[in-house]
């Protein structure tokens, strides 16, 4: 069979299995299964058992458990409450007041949760009952709490970079160090949208609160430093090179211990339910990556990608066109699928093209990272969207309306990121002189 039928019959079976509703993870087995048994002369039993453990006994995936169960463990903690009224009385000066406080909360979150679902989730809870009760633009506090709730997989620590390090055998701590300065850039490219929309429309946007002094407001403030405490532990653990990212993690889980102890909020049901959502997470991710790693294995068997990477050679694209039609590429896929399997299921077939383009593989991870940021917004299939839909009980065409500014300054982001590769590589090649 010619590489063109072998590629859609692969793909047929892939989006079949999908549809009938079987598990991702399971899906991705099946279609190398497939792949093995009719295009390849080794033992498709033999190649699964060897390519599933060596691909869950990596020590480098040990970081992603951890610090899923951080993120769940303050998801159920008081720690949510106490950022927005930290956070609140120094946004009331701002054009568009406390629809900053999405922002700045999910940027302060992203730094300790590494989900885009428990970001949106967790600053989402806490927010948006107390923009709605004091009369702030619904959809506009919905748009900018989906856009921004896809900082989590920007800023680090971030489960997708962990997966995507792994995938492309990239440094997971110089992959952090890389989204610090995209994700502030981001954050305030989104904080810039809010305060623009707010000028244009100031009969929208409710009057400020009573106005505190300075003081006041630092006196407010201090329900923020339970939080920064544990951002500066665990992200300045791994840039201070005293800790792997692996052991930040763990770092990180008995801080959020400690931190919700401390708080009064560590009961054994909070703590049962943290460990319990964790598992239940991390093994939906460890299946699908367990697949991919079989389905990688299998397409190599195949000759699968470094054929599409030579047809993608011959078509002569400049690094440009690539990378235009990759974002495209990406955009198409995470309508269908979720963040972790768009990066696990290409990245044996993409990253071949990529280097031969002479793209830098870091540079490539912080592009993969916004690019599915855009997919976590993206109907019909996106994470945020449904998280959103959960809590207002809005359909998901409303809530995708209301984020589609956001969509759009993500695709800004992706021309400025191209145009300015420094954003992502200056950081790192500080850190390592």
């Amino acid at each position: 069979m010619s590489d063109l039928g072998t590629t859609l019959l692969l793909v047929g079976a892939l989006f079949l299995i999908l549809a009938s509703g079987v598990w991702i993870g399971l899906t991705l087995s099946g279609v190398a299964w497939i792949a093995m048994q009719l295009f390849s002369s080794r033992p498709a039993g033999d190649a699964m058992a060897v390519t599933i453990w060596g691909s869950s006994s990596s020590w480098t995936l040990t970081a992603l458990p951890l610090f899923v169960w951080m993120g769940e463990i303050l998801f159920r903690t008081r720690l949510s409450q106490d950022m927005f009224r930290g956070l609140a009385p120094w946004m009331q000066a701002l054009p568009g007041r406390l629809l900053h406080v999405n922002v700045a909360g999910c940027t302060i979150f992203a730094a300790v949760s590494g989900s885009s679902a428990a970001t949106c989730a967790t600053i989402g809870r806490m927010s948006l009952p107390e923009l709605r009760r004091r009369g702030y633009p619904e959809l506009l506090a919905i748009g900018s709490l989906a856009g921004s709730g896809t900082l989590g997989l920007l800023i680090p620590p971030s489960i997708i970079m962990i997966v995507y390090g792994v995938s492309a055998d990239v440094s997971i701590a110089q992959l952090f160090i890389a989204g610090v300065i995209p994700g502030l850039l981001l954050a305030l490219i989104f904080s810039g949208w809010i305060a623009t929309w707010a000028l244009l429309h100031p009969g929208q946007i409710p009057p400020p609160d009573t106005r505190l002094t300075f003081a006041q407001k630092l006196h407010e403030s201090r329900h923020l430093i339970p939080v920064v405490l544990l951002i500066a532990a665990v992200l300045g653990s791994i840039y201070g090179g005293i800790a792997t990212a692996t052991e930040a993690a763990a770092l990180g889980v008995v801080g959020s211990l400690v931190l919700s102890a401390a708080q009064g909020s560590l009961t054994w049901a909070t703590f049962r339910d943290s460990l319990m959502g964790g598992t239940r997470l991390y093994c939906m991710i460890a299946l699908i990556l367990a697949g991919a790693a079989f389905l990688t294995l299998a397409m190599g068997y195949i000759g699968l990608p470094r054929h599409l990477a030579e047809w993608i050679a011959t078509l002569g694209l400049s690094r440009a066109e690539l990378v235009l039609a990759l974002t495209l590429f990406f955009i198409l896929l995470g309508c269908f699928l979720d963040g972790i399997s768009m990066v696990v299921l290409t990245m044996g077939v993409v990253m071949p093209t990529v280097q031969k383009a002479g793209i830098d593989p870091l540079w490539f991870g912080i592009f993969i990272v916004i690019v599915v940021e855009m997919a976590q917004v993206t109907p019909p299939v996106g994470f945020n969207l449904f998280v959103l839909q959960g809590m207002t009980k809005k359909d998901i065409g409303t809530i995708a309306r209301a984020t589609a500014p956001f969509f759009l300054l993500m695709v800004g982001m992706v021309v400025l990121l191209y145009l300015f590769p420094q954003i992502a590589t200056w950081l790192p090649a500080q850190m390592r002189h």
